[in-house]
């Protein structure tokens, strides 16, 4: 169920977070950005932070992701999931058009497990998640690269937003609430992360490396889809 729709100025973020799916009755991913919600961004950054939640259902995510991309014109879309098996939290560099076999909430799978019929293969991030999770550093808990978000609804989200938003999307995994990493901490972890994604862009823009957007998103099989910022 989607949980607001928002009109943002040109300098905002809009986070889209995703509800329950499958065995979890609790997204994550979700939690997570409500707190991030809470704590906000810098306000030197100059930019205004709004979050949306999306359903498990890749028929809805992509009408969605249209209208967010055609309508909201985000200066920059960061998409958060949850991946039930991770100890780190993974930032996500590129989502893939191919390999959609697995049913979502409605039991649908996307035909021929495409996201785009004669889309490339793989669409990258203008951010460069490998310079951002070396910088992020979060207390008791790791930030880690990664090249593969899988293959469910989080990385067919990714993909979507990175196409019509011209790279300008992120996808940030996250592990499931415990004990040891509870919402709070993880909404900490967003915020730091999503602040270092903003002065990496900033940095290619002022080198002449982005022009106009610049943007982040998605999920994968075995996670929870929780949230986008814009």
């Amino acid at each position: 169920m989607l949980e607001g729709f928002y009109w943002f100025p040109p300098d905002s973020w809009l986070r889209p977070g995703f509800g329950p799916f499958r065995q979890h009755l609790v997204n994550s991913s979700w939690e997570a950005v409500k707190e991030l919600s809470k704590l906000g961004l810098r306000s030197d950054l100059g930019v205004e932070l709004r979050i949306l939640q999306l359903p498990v259902d890749y028929r809805e995510v992509k009408k969605r992701v249209i209208r967010i991309w055609e309508d909201l014109q985000p200066q920059l879309a960061v998409h958060v999931g949850v991946d039930p098996a991770a100890k780190a939290i993974f930032l996500e560099q590129c989502g893939k058009n191919r390999g959609y076999r697995d049913a979502d909430i409605r039991g649908f799978r996307p035909e021929h497990g495409l996201c785009l019929l004669d889309g490339p293969e793989v669409i990258a991030s203008g951010v460069s998640m490998k310079a951002v999770s070396r910088r992020a550093r979060v207390k008791g808990v790791e930030v880690a690269f990664s090249r593969d978000a899988g293959r469910y609804v989080c990385d067919y989200t990714y993909y979507l937003s990175l196409h019509h938003g011209n790279g300008c999307a992120a996808l940030i995994h996250i592990p499931p609430l415990s004990r040891w990493l509870p919402a709070s901490l993880l909404g900490k972890a967003l915020q730091v992360i999503i602040q270092e994604m903003l002065e990496e862009t900033e940095k290619a823009r002022a080198q002449g490396l982005v022009h106009g957007k610049l943007g982040l998103g998605d999920f994968s099989q075995g996670e929870l889809i929780g949230g986008l910022l814009l």
